[in-house]
């Protein structure tokens, strides 16, 4: 979601970060996603939030051959590429500075015959919506989008807005502050949240939500 260009840090946990690419191999495919960091800063970068969320989508918890998938603040597009491997039709969405990176490392990573599984499509959150189907995905997917706390509520309303009574969210997080913890509060007035998921090496949490039923008593 956010596109913020970070200052070169020395740190070794960020020089990963700083590499020109980084590799994987999901669903027996070697992903290459291409990074700029100096360019697009987060968004042009792999966080360990969107490998563990591969990995998890790997592992089967969810069905996804032949599932409507949307991918929220996609940034270099992983997650949504393993999804489009794994069978789903995937739109891949982030602001528009992003896109064009992103819609090159689908292209690369997708093989040609699966090309047509996977889009990437202009998403700013809380606008525009009508553009998507209202409640037309049978999963969205998010992958470190939990961070800035001026987002929470235009992320809130572009869920409750894409979501049916019958969609599974997919977040996966690092709760690395107080207010990231808030927005998961947030989340739980009009949604059913249950934690599904913790890698402890990396330090990330899936959690799986769902509509709660509208109360309908006058």
């Amino acid at each position: 979601m956010a596109l913020v260009p970070y200052v070169e840090n020395s740190l070794p946990i960020l020089s990963k970060f700083h590499n020109a690419s980084a590799n994987f191999r999901f669903c027996n495919h070697d992903i290459n996603i291409a990074q700029d960091w100096k360019k697009l800063g987060v968004a042009a970068v792999v966080w360990d939030a969107a490998v563990v969320l591969s990995m998890y989508l790997e592992l089967g918890s969810v069905e996804l051959k032949g599932k409507s998938v949307l991918e929220l603040g996609a940034g270099t597009g992983l997650v949504g590429i393993v999804a489009a491997l794994l069978g789903a039709n995937v739109t891949i969405t982030d602001r528009e500075p992003a896109l064009d990176s992103l819609s090159t490392n689908v292209k690369t990573n997708l093989p040609a015959d699966m090309l047509g599984s996977a889009s990437v499509s202009e998403l700013t959150w809380g606008e525009d919506l009508q553009r998507y189907p209202a409640g037309g995905f049978h999963l969205i997917l998010g992958a470190d989008i939990v961070y800035l706390e001026n987002t929470f509520a235009a992320l809130l309303e572009t869920l409750k807005y894409l979501c049916s009574d019958t969609t599974i969210v997919l977040l996966s997080c690092k709760i690395r502050y107080e207010r990231d913890s808030a927005f998961l509060d947030m989340l739980k007035q009009s949604f059913a949240v249950e934690e599904v998921y913790y890698d402890p090496e990396k330090d990330i949490h899936i959690f799986k939500a769902s509509k709660l039923p509208q109360n309908t008593e006058l």
